[in-house]
């Protein structure tokens, strides 16, 4: 059962979660957890976790309504990118024609893919098992690149067909725990991809009306965000599942020459809209810090040149200052239940009824931890739209020809 429901849902507490993983930071690396929230002016805490010897991004960031939450979310992000990076698990190293033959292989064109290279279902290639969520008996075989977050040179023989991302990795105090965070985290991007293709005007009806918001967690976060004259507008970008899910983008609010602060979004899925409205408030925060800090190692100079010039950022005032608001709070629904194993059920259930697969889960838990982190797949459901060579799926597809018919009819 849910023991505490403050910013998020957990079966304990931060401050457990924390006593129970600080002892073993050391063993995976992780050199200290820094707390950069006085390097912006807002006060929402953001820690950051450093482990100097990661073979992907060795920089973790973390938030929270709290400190305590922070550096809970900042540790246990790099506890599932080490777990991610360090796979003990048996995999086989096969073609898909001699794999199928013997074994139930997920099927591939559903799963996230890359145009880096034409996948060759005759050239051998790493895979490894997974279990269907919920279904521990059902098992299918999966593309290695979908759950591995090794990106040191050279990547593993057929690399370069589906998408390298920590999307959908995910730990927590359960294995049910870590398994619902890693399905709303894909949820998120699936959401985020067709938000990309929704047609600006359609995007601006989303705006949700911050003053309808009844939640005294939510008031405050928003308060202190706004006594640091700090402009936040939240966008409702829940897809047909119907899962609750938000993007904030937030910006100075007046304009700097000096200081030109970045504008950025973040965003946030939960089942509890009240959790998935502040996790895209507190993401937004995170980010904007992430390259104040200057401590990603991801974090490209065009990324900073573009945020900080000011011709964008006045559009982003605009944006925020005049759009009207259309959305009432009180009018999105939630659907949270008691334990984290109904909210899987709810989760699982709102991907059949739009004839999406059960997702697929692998169990990246390391007996001498035993910190659960798990690496879920949602096949049909899109990627990370917005990287180099991401090819759009059929998802996004029957999304875009129908925003088109229905933009044609108008």
């Amino acid at each position: 059962m849910k023991s505490y429901r403050t910013g998020t849902h957990r079966t304990v507490s931060p401050q457990e979660t924390l006593d129970r993983i600080l002892p073993h930071l050391s063993a995976m690396g992780i050199t200290r957890l820094a707390n950069v929230t006085g390097l912006d002016d807002i006060g929402i805490p953001v820690i950051t976790a450093c482990r100097p010897n990661a073979k992907a991004v060795a920089v973790s960031q973390g938030k929270g309504i709290s400190l305590e939450a922070a550096k809970a979310s900042a540790a246990m992000e790099a506890i599932e990118n080490y777990h991610a990076e360090h796979i003990d698990l048996p995999l086989r190293l096969i073609n898909y024609v001699e794999l199928s033959q013997t074994h139930s292989v997920t099927e591939l064109e559903p799963l996230p893919t890359m145009d880096v290279i034409p996948f060759d279902p005759h050239a051998r290639r790493l895979w490894i098992e997974a279990n269907r969520v919920l279904q521990s008996n059902e098992k299918q075989y999966v593309p290695y690149d979908l759950v591995h977050c090794d990106f040191t040179l050279p990547l593993p023989q057929g690399s370069g067909c589906f998408q390298l991302s920590t999307n959908g990795l995910a730990s927590g105090n359960t294995r049910e725990e870590a398994t619902s965070h890693a399905l709303c985290e894909v949820i998120e991007r699936d959401a985020m991809a067709l938000w990309s293709l929704t047609p600006k005007k359609r995007q601006d009806r989303q705006k949700v009306d911050l003053s309808s918001i009844k939640d005294t967690t939510i008031l405050s976060l928003i308060q202190t965000i706004r006594n640091a004259d700090v402009m936040l507008g939240v966008w409702n970008i829940t897809s047909d599942l119907n899962i609750p899910t938000f993007v904030a983008t937030i910006i100075n609010k007046n304009e700097s020459q000096h200081r030109p602060l970045y504008a950025m979004s973040g965003s946030g899925t939960h089942l509890d809209k009240h959790v998935a409205i502040m996790r895209a408030i507190t993401e937004a925060v995170q980010t904007r810090l992430t390259l104040i800090s200057g401590s990603r190692d991801d974090a490209s100079l065009k990324q900073y040149q573009s945020r900080q010039n000011l011709t964008y950022q006045k559009n982003i005032r605009t944006e925020l200052m005049d759009t009207p608001s259309y959305i009432d709070f009180n009018d999105i629904c939630s659907w949270e239940q008691d334990s984290i194993e109904e909210d899987l059920a709810v989760l699982i259930d709102a991907l059949d009824s739009k004839g999406l697969p059960c997702p697929l889960m692998i169990d990246l838990t390391k007996p001498e931890f035993n910190i659960p982190v798990v690496r879920v797949i949602a096949p049909g459901l899109e990627g990370i739209h917005d990287v180099p060579g991401y090819v759009f799926g059929k998802r996004a597809r029957d999304f875009a020809e129908k925003i088109k018919q229905q933009e044609a009819n108008l």
